[in-house]
């Protein structure tokens, strides 16, 4: 049933209900007249269009979204404003009929008033509250529709930012291999057309499979390989069961990159770049190790920064990015924590 149709079922059901059950009384004192019920039936139009009214009144003019003391300072004058036009309207009605009961009773008006007060602040409640609460909770819909559309925004942003660096990098390394080794040269082409691809569809999806991103990691390393021959070595140890857990796409490609431009190419003798990654309590644990110094890696760099803000807009808090420098040894460790699933924002819009 729709929201609209329960209103009009509870306002017609509502007001009868609440008429009859001061009507069905006189009938019992005074017995049937088609006067009485005819005004009984006046009432309860009366009462419901008088309500609805307030109804379109209250949406039109948004009164829920005002602050609380100045929307009671309406719902109050209204109750008094629609009070005293039933008691205008049901006073003279009553007076003909029961004119032996009311002609001695000094204050029979504000005893019809301070009744029909009490009947419609109870409606004029119920509705106010519930519109109330329907347009904080639209309000809090609204802005949650809003940080996701900025967090994909942002997403998207930072993984465009990516893509200058590694393409001029790669660039570099197939470069001195046109002449040299042509068919080496293209192999790295191949590999670098992989990664470009990858890189342009990192732009359409939230997260790829592990082993994917691992694919793209091993063409980048290989790429790089090229440049740093002997003095880059690598390895990359998966647990099986982690192969098609979902990750940000180029976000290790970013780290690995970030590890050799600013630890590995430093190091007079070369280096080495490790990747391993476990499960550990449903948290994926990505731990890469590369040779380099903490403070030459560039920590607050832009690649750096980029992997924490997108597992942030992600993950929300479920998600942790630290780096570290290992105890005596010219070895950085970078430590990615990554949950079962990206973090849900489920809301269902209010009419």
């Amino acid at each position: 049933m729709s929201k609209n149709r329960i209103y009009w079922t509870l306002q017609i059901v509502g007001w009868s209900l609440l008429i009859m059950f001061e009507y069905i009384p006189y009938i019992l004192e005074y017995g049937f007249d088609t006067a009485s019920f005819y005004a009984a039936l006046a009432n309860i139009l009366l009462a419901i269009t008088l309500t609805h009214f307030y109804r379109l009144i209250i949406r039109k003019w948004k009164w829920s979204a005002l602050p609380l003391p100045r929307l009671a300072l309406r719902v109050l004058g209204s109750v008094l404003l629609l009070g005293l036009i039933m008691t205008m309207i049901n006073q003279p009605l009553d007076r003909k009929v029961l004119a032996h009961n009311l002609m001695n009773q000094p204050l029979v008006f504000w005893g019809y008033y301070f009744s029909w007060c009490k009947n419609l602040l109870t409606w004029v409640l119920s509705y106010t509250v519930y519109h109330y609460v329907e347009q904080n909770r639209m309000v809090g819909y609204e802005k949650i529709m809003l940080k996701m559309s900025m967090r994909d925004t942002e997403a998207k942003v930072l993984r465009s930012q990516l893509n200058p660096h590694f393409t001029f990098n790669a660039l570099n390394s197939i470069r001195a291999l046109v002449f040299e080794d042509p068919q080496r040269a293209q192999s790295s082409i191949t590999k670098l057309s992989n990664i470009l691809r990858n890189s342009l569809l990192a732009d359409r999806r939230k997260t790829v499979d592990l082993q994917e991103e691992l694919k793209t990691v091993v063409d980048y390393l290989e790429l790089e390989k090229v440049r740093y021959e002997e003095r880059l070595t690598y390895r990359i140890a998966t647990n099986p069961q982690a192969v098609y857990w979902q990750v940000p796409p180029m976000m290790l490609q970013t780290l690995v990159e970030n590890g050799i431009k600013h630890g590995v190419s430093k190091m007079i003798g070369g280096g080495f770049v490790e990747i391993n990654s476990e499960i550990e309590e449903e948290i994926l644990l990505i731990v890469i190790r590369n040779s380099g110094v903490l403070g030459g890696t560039d920590s607050g760099g832009v690649g750096l920064k980029n992997t924490a803000e997108r597992l942030s807009i992600l993950y929300g808090k479920n998600a942790s990015f630290h780096i570290e420098q290992e105890e005596e040894e010219e070895v950085v460790r970078a430590e990615i924590r990554i949950p079962v699933r990206s973090e849900d924002f489920i809301s269902e819009p209010s009419q």
